[in-house]
């Protein structure tokens, strides 16, 4: 679970790709990001497949307090998570 302060390095490589690219996301300003996208930024196939574990991973993150599902299948960064090792 997230708390305050936590860095991402408690969490597997894995969900660190996908807290950096909703991070990098946020600071352009480009809003949420579907499995799809992600899946796309990742350079993988958009097969089902590769967007069902990023989904996966999605909502354990979602579980967990890291992200927020803003609309269905579409993630940012929970309130308050920061940038990598930021703490918060």
């Amino acid at each position: 679970m997230w708390r305050a302060g936590q860095s991402w390095s408690a969490l597997s490589v894995d969900y660190q790709r996908i807290l950096q690219a909703l991070a990098d996301r946020s600071r352009l300003s480009q809003g949420p990001l579907t499995c799809q996208e992600m899946a796309a930024c990742f350079g993988l196939d958009p097969v089902p497949g590769k967007v069902e574990t990023l989904r996966s991973k999605a909502k354990r993150l979602v579980a967990r307090g890291w992200l927020v599902e803003s609309a269905p299948g579409r993630f940012t960064l929970a309130t308050g998570v920061a940038e990598p090792g930021g703490g918060s």
